[in-house]
């Protein structure tokens, strides 16, 4: 019998200018059993290791130096530019919903969005990283209330909905259920089971075994906004 050698666990690439949060980082994903393949306050070298096979997925922040504006969507965007759906979950104090318009259009596979200040499990933050790993999609609440309210530009496929449908698909991008839908408008629960497979209908999502399309409609709803 010979000894199994095979690393374990994610190879993990953060990329966060505070020292305390990094060092934070990898020790939690360490003790999850994880490898912490690339710690960095910059992104620079990140493409490179993404491309080299080394990294699973990264984590970074959003505003990092020299500019402290964007630098971690773009090296988000270079990693899956330079391997497509590579895994990215960027985790930030701020809330930028161009941002996450700017993943989203790209691709919604492997893409998620945490806020600093409203992550309270750790256990759970680690299971958000290995969803996205997975290929999942995670975005924080607050960022999806920032983005619903508003209307569709013309030749937008949300421009296809009606007022209602449209209400009703942002109440779905806030994790309302039908009853609860149903509750918020004032509407029959059928109804709203109405106007949830007329989205389906006009956003051309057909019946699928391996995805869900009420997941779909609402990542139709933020890539658009």
């Amino acid at each position: 019998m010979t000894e199994d050698t095979e690393p374990r666990g994610l190879a993990v690439a953060v990329v966060e200018d505070s020292g305390v949060v990094r060092d934070g980082l990898v020790r939690l994903l360490t003790a999850h059993g994880h490898r912490v393949v690339l710690s960095d306050p910059e992104p620079a070298g990140l493409v490179e290791a993404v491309v080299a096979g080394t990294v699973h997925v990264a984590l970074l922040d959003v505003r990092m130096p020299p500019s402290f504006t964007d630098e971690g969507v773009q090296a988000a965007l270079d990693c899956r530019t330079a391997v497509p759906d590579f895994p990215v979950l960027l985790f930030s104090q701020y809330v930028e919903w161009r941002t996450t318009q700017r993943l989203l259009q790209a691709s919604s596979t492997g893409v998620g969005y945490l806020l600093k200040d409203r992550v309270a499990d750790t256990r759970e933050f680690v299971r958000s990283l290995e969803q996205v790993a997975a290929g999942g999609t995670v975005i924080d609440p607050s960022v999806i209330q920032l983005l619903v309210g508003r209307r569709p530009a013309d030749g937008s496929p949300l421009a296809r909905l009606g007022d209602r449908e449209l209400e009703v698909l942002q109440r779905m991008a806030q994790g309302a259920t039908n009853i609860a839908i149903a509750r918020t408008l004032g509407i029959a629960e059928r109804s709203v089971e109405k106007h949830i497979a007329n989205v389906f209908t006009k956003l051309q999502l057909e019946p699928s075994r391996t995805e869900h399309r009420r997941v779909l409609a609402v990542l139709t709803y933020l890539a658009e906004q």
